[in-house]
């Protein structure tokens, strides 16, 4: 197993403290508003989001898709030494996990199924795109503040449910295979390559949501998501580089 450089140690530290912070503040929030979830600000019972609605969707594929994510780190845990990776493994574990019992919780509390029979992975960005509400996905542009939404595919075009794979980032049942099998630094680079994908998927479905979802506490679940797994993606650039690797897409 190589050894990290100094210069990639100094970067590491510093983005620990920045995901760390994030990471923190975004599940002390979502602590906090698990219970609200179902209400208006506050002031009285607000509607529950329907069942084919993009709070409902996100919620449900954004709990597969995190599902898969604590599954990979805790393969990856037990196939190395290293401690940057395991430390990296048990945060995203341990969030994610978290976030997940948040989205399942919130469909428990609008008395909507965890599985919708029929419904396609990412139908809620596709249908919350046809409705005719005004935004153009493309461009960025109407109600709101959509800058950082620029250029995002909001359906599941272009990703083909295979071999497990259900939704854009998530790895295939042979990767998962090949990852269970992997030790020492093929496990980390294979992971960190695998994670960074999967995160890449993520931050695509979470920035549907701040889009798309009425529930604020859902919107800002779904902005926090972006910010950290952001964070991540370049904590895990940096230990790839160090492993003489790098992402697998651009």
């Amino acid at each position: 197993m190589s050894a990290v450089t100094s210069a990639a140690r100094s970067v590491t530290r510093t983005q620990w403290a920045a995901i760390t912070a994030v990471v923190l503040a975004l599940l002390f929030a979502g602590t906090a508003t698990v219970a609200s979830a179902g209400r208006d600000g506050g002031t009285g019972p607000a509607p529950a989001p329907a069942a084919d609605s993009a709070d409902a969707g996100f919620a449900r594929d954004m709990a597969v898709h995190h599902q898969q994510a604590v599954e990979m780190s805790f393969i990856v845990r037990d196939s190395t030494d290293d401690e940057e990776v395991r430390r990296l493994a048990y945060d995203i574990a341990n969030t994610q996990a978290n976030q997940r019992g948040m989205l399942l919780g919130w469909l428990d509390l609008w008395g909507l199924p965890k599985v919708e029979s029929g419904q396609e992975p990412m139908a809620w960005m596709e249908t919350s795109q046809d409705t005719g509400d005004g935004m153009d996905m493309g461009s960025g542009s109407g109600s709101g503040d959509h800058s950082g939404m620029s250029g995002m595919d909001h359906g599941n075009t272009g990703h083909e449910v295979h071999d497990g794979s259900l939704m854009p980032g998530m790895a295939t049942k042979t990767e998962l295979d090949q990852l269970r099998e992997a030790r020492g630094e093929q496990a980390e680079i294979l992971y960190l390559q695998l994670m960074t994908d999967h995160h890449k998927g993520g931050v695509s479905m979470a920035e549907g949501c701040v889009e798309l979802c009425e529930v604020g506490t859902e919107k800002d679940l779904a902005a926090g998501m972006v910010a950290a797994q952001q964070s991540e993606m370049g904590l895990m650039a940096d230990l790839l580089k160090a492993r003489g690797a790098k992402p697998r897409t651009g």
